[in-house]
C-alpha cells in the first residue's frame, strides 16, 4: 500500500497539539478555542492509541471544529434505500438524507401528508404505488457545464423513475414515471444547460409494458433513451414536452452528455451486445455467460439536438403517451451511431474539454478514449464499417478514439481533476489508477478497501474540476469496521488529490443506508438552502401559499360536506385546538401550518394509530385526509424536541362511537 506523506514532522506535532488532540478523539465537548491548551501529551496519546504520524496528518485534513462547515458537499444516491445521501467534505459526515423514492419518517415525507403523498403518486405504475425504489445516479443541475446549485435530478433503476429535488429546502419536488420502459441505468444525467435530464432502460422489454415471449427478444424486445424536458423556472419536469428514442435490445448502461465542443451529443454504454437473455434451466446458457462471448459492445452516440428537430417535425410515434422516435427513423436520419467499445463497459465520462470520453471495460485492462472530432467525423462522412442487426451505422474502432491507457483489471468509472489527469475506479484490482489525459499513462495506483465502484471528485464532470478531493465508493467494507452480521455497511473512502504527486487516503466512512452507486460534489457555497418558509403557511412542493395555510388566531374546526376540517396551528408549545372531536367514520382534514419564523423552529406531528407523521418546519404548511374508522382516544404529539415545554406540545383526537 502507498504510504502517506505526511505534512509535518513529529517535532512540529505540539504546535497543531489542540487540534491533533481533538482529531484524536482528546480535548473538551465544546471544542476548545483556539488557545485550548491540550490535557495530556500529545505524544503519549498517539502511542496510546497506536497513532502514526500518518494517521494523525490525515485526521487534521478531515477533522471540522463545531461550529465550521464543510468546503463541499456531496450528493450520494441511497440504493435500495430508496433515499439520497448529502455527506460533508472533508468532514465525512451525513448531514442529511432526503426522502425520495421512499416514504421517509423524520421528513413526514409520504407518511400522511398530502403533498408528498401525491410527489410519491406521481411514480405509480399500472396503477400500482411503489413504495421502493433503488436509487443509482444523482446529477446536479448545470449551466454553461457547471454546477449551479438549484436542483438534484436521481433515478431509480428498479422502477423506471426520475425525481427531481430542489437545493433551496432539500424536497423532492416531483417523480415521473414512463410505462414505455420497465428499467433503468442510465439516469440521470442532464444536458449542460440541464435542458433535458436522461433516462437510458437497463433491461430490454416490449416497450410500452405489453408481453412477448423471451423466444422474441431480437424481434420485440427493445431499450430506449428518454429526454425528460425540464422547465428550471417551474422546477418541475414537463412529460407533455419530453420524448424518447428507441433503441435495439443491448442493454443500455450508463450515460453523459456532451459539452462545450461535444454539446447536444449524448454517449451511453450497452452490454450484451450478444442479446444473450439467459434459460438456464431450459437448455440455453445463463445470462451473464451468454453476453460475454464477444469481443466488443457498442458505445451510442446521440446527436440529440437532431433528434429534437425530428420530434418537432413530428417524425415520431406515440407509445404509452410518450413521443417516441423510432429505431428505424434514428438510425437512417444521422440521430444514432454505434461505436464498438471494450467488453462489458459501465462508466462513459466525457472530458472536461468535452473532447474525449472515456469507457472502461470490465472485461478489459483499459480506459478507452474517444475523440469526439473524429466520431463527428467519421459519422458526418458517413464513414461506416457496417451496420448492426436493426440497421444502425457502426464506425471503426481504432478511427474513433485517441488512445488507451494501460489501466488494471476492471477499470469502470472516471473523474477528472483539472490538472490534466484522470482517475478511474478498478474494480478486480481494488485501486484507483491516476492517469495523464494527455500522456495516456498511469502515473500512480491507491490501494482501496475493497472492491470500488464508482468514484467522485470535487466537480469532477464538469467543466472547470476543483480537483483536491476524490471519493471512492467501496462495495465490500470486510475488517475495516466494527462485525454488525453478514449484513456490511459499504465504505466511501475519502482521498487527498491536491498535489501533483501520489494521492493520499485520509478517512473511512461506513454507508449503512443502503448500496450507493454515484455521487457528486459540489463547493457548498453554490447551494443556498432556505432557513424557514415564508411566508407563513408555504406549501414545499408548490413554493407558493397555501389556500389551507392557518394563522394565529384563525383556527377553527368546521364540519362541511366532506367531512371534518380542522384548520390548525403549531408554534412553541402547543397545537391550537388541542381537542378535535369527530364521530367514527367521519373523514377528517387536518390543515396544520408552522406560524414559527426561527431558524431550527422545527415541530413534528404524529398521530399513533393512523399511521400519521409529519414534518412541519418553520413556516411550512402540511395537510392530512383520512378516516378515523376506529372509535377511541388517539393522542397527537409534536415529535421533534422544540422547547422546554416539549413534551406538553400534544392534544387528543376523540372518535365518538356511531352508536
Amino acid at each position: 500500500m502507498t504510504v502517506f506523506r505526511p505534512r509535518a514532522t513529529l517535532a512540529s506535532l505540539a504546535l497543531w497539539a489542540p487540534l491533533a488532540l481533538a482529531a484524536c478523539g482528546g480535548g473538551t465537548a465544546g471544542g476548545g478555542g483556539a488557545g485550548a491548551t491540550p490535557s495530556g501529551d500529545i505524544l503519549s496519546l498517539m502511542q496510546a492509541r497506536g497513532l502514526s504520524e500518518a494517521d494523525v496528518s490525515a485526521a487534521l485534513m478531515t477533522y471540522t471544529p463545531t461550529g465550521k462547515h464543510d468546503e463541499y458537499l456531496t450528493f450520494a444516491s441511497g440504493g435500495h434505500g430508496g433515499q439520497l445521501l448529502v455527506i460533508g467534505v472533508p468532514s465525512m459526515r451525513i448531514i442529511k438524507y432526503v426522502g425520495v423514492f421512499t416514504p421517509e419518517p423524520w421528513q413526514g415525507y409520504a407518511t400522511g401528508d398530502v403533498a408528498t403523498e401525491r410527489v410519491l403518486d406521481g411514480g405509480n405504475r399500472f396503477g400500482k404505488r411503489v413504495e421502493w425504489g433503488d436509487m443509482h445516479h444523482p446529477a446536479l443541475s448545470e449551466t454553461g457545464g457547471d454546477y449551479d446549485g438549484q436542483f438534484i435530478f436521481v433515478g431509480d433503476k428498479a422502477n423506471a423513475r426520475v425525481a427531481v429535488v430542489g437545493l433551496s429546502d432539500f424536497m423532492t419536488r416531483q417523480i415521473v414515471t414512463s410505462e414505455l420502459i420497465q428499467s433503468d441505468h442510465g439516469a440521470a444525467f442532464v444536458t449542460p444547460n440541464t435542458d433535458y435530464v436522461i433516462e437510458t432502460s437497463q433491461y430490454p422489454a416490449p416497450l410500452g409494458g405489453g408481453y412477448a415471449p423471451i423466444e422474441e427478444f431480437n424481434e420485440k424486445y427493445r431499450g430506449a433513451a428518454i429526454f425528460w424536458k425540464f422547465d428550471r423556472q417551474r422546477g418541475r419536469i414537463d412529460p407533455t414536452a419530453s420524448w424518447a428514442i428507441e433503441l435495439p435490445p443491448y442493454m443500455q448502461d450508463l450515460a453523459d452528455a456532451g459539452k462545450l465542443v461535444s454539446d447536444g451529443w449524448a454517449f451511453m454504454n450497452s452490454v450484451n451486445s450478444e442479446r444473450s437473455y439467459g434459460g438456464n434451466l431450459e437448455g440455453r446458457p445463463s445470462l451473464e455467460s451468454g453476453a460475454s462471448q464477444g469481443d466488443m459492445d457498442y458505445l451510442h452516440c446521440i446527436n440529440w439536438r437532431k433528434a429534437e428537430e425530428l420530434v418537432k417535425a413530428g417524425r415520431t410515434t406515440t407509445i404509452v403517451g410518450m413521443k417516441v422516435i423510432s429505431l428505424e427513423v434514428a438510425a437512417a436520419e444521422g440521430v444514432l451511431f454505434f461505436v464498438p467499445e471494450p467488453k462489458s463497459p459501465h462508466g462513459v465520462d466525457i472530458t472536461p474539454d468535452g473532447k474525449d470520453i472515456v469507457v472502461g471495460g470490465k472485461l478489459d485492462t483499459h480506459a478507452t478514449v474517444f475523440s469526439f472530432e473524429k466520431i463527428a467525423a467519421l459519422a458526418s462522412a458517413k464513414k461506416f464499417v457496417g451496420k448492426d442487426p436493426y440497421g444502425v451505422p457502426i464506425l471503426d474502432f481504432k478511427e474513433s478514439i485517441r488512445g488507451q491507457c494501460e489501466i488494471g483489471l476492471g477499470p469502470l468509472h472516471t473523474q477528472f481533476d483539472g490538472n490534466g489527469f484522470a482517475y478511474t475506479s478498478v474494480f478486480i484490482e481494488s485501486v484507483v489508477a491516476k492517469w495523464s489525459l494527455k500522456d495516456l499513462k498511469v502515473v500512480h495506483k491507491l490501494p482501496m478497501h475493497y472492491n470500488i465502484g464508482h468514484l467522485c471528485a470535487a466537480e469532477g464532470d464538469t467543466v472547470s474540476p476543483d480537483g483536491k478531493y476524490l471519493i471512492g465508493m467501496n462495495k465490500w467494507a470486510m475488517d475495516r469496521f466494527s462485525p454488525v452480521g453478514p449484513l456490511l455497511p459499504q465504505n466511501f473512502q475519502l482521498i487527498d488529490i491536491s498535489g501533483a504527486g501520489d494521492m493520499n487516503l485520509l478517512y473511512d466512512m461506513p454507508i449503512p443506508l443502503g448500496e450507493p452507486h454515484y455521487a457528486q460534489m459540489i463547493k457548498a457555497d453554490k447551494i443556498k438552502a432556505i432557513e424557514y418558509y415564508t411566508p407563513v403557511g408555504t406549501n414545499p412542493i408548490t413554493h407558493e401559499k397555501d389556500p389551507n395555510a392557518t394563522l394565529a388566531k384563525q383556527e377553527r374546526i368546521e364540519r362541511r360536506a366532506d367531512g371534518v376540517h380542522v384548520w390548525m396551528t403549531a408554534v412553541r408549545s402547543h397545537f391550537t385546538p388541542d381537542t378535535i372531536r369527530v364521530k367514527e367514520g367521519e373523514t377528517v382534514h387536518l390543515h396544520i401550518t408552522s406560524v414559527e419564523q426561527a431558524f431550527d423552529a422545527t415541530h413534528g406531528f404524529a398521530l399513533g394509530s393512523y399511521d400519521i407523521n409529519l414534518s412541519i418546519e418553520p413556516g411550512r404548511h402540511c395537510d392530512v385526509t383520512f378516516v378515523a374508522d376506529r372509535a377511541g382516544v388517539f393522542p397527537y404529539y409534536c415529535t421533534e424536541f422544540c422547547s422546554a415545554l416539549h413534551l406538553e406540545m400534544a392534544g387528543y383526537l376523540l372518535v365518538e362511537p356511531k352508536s
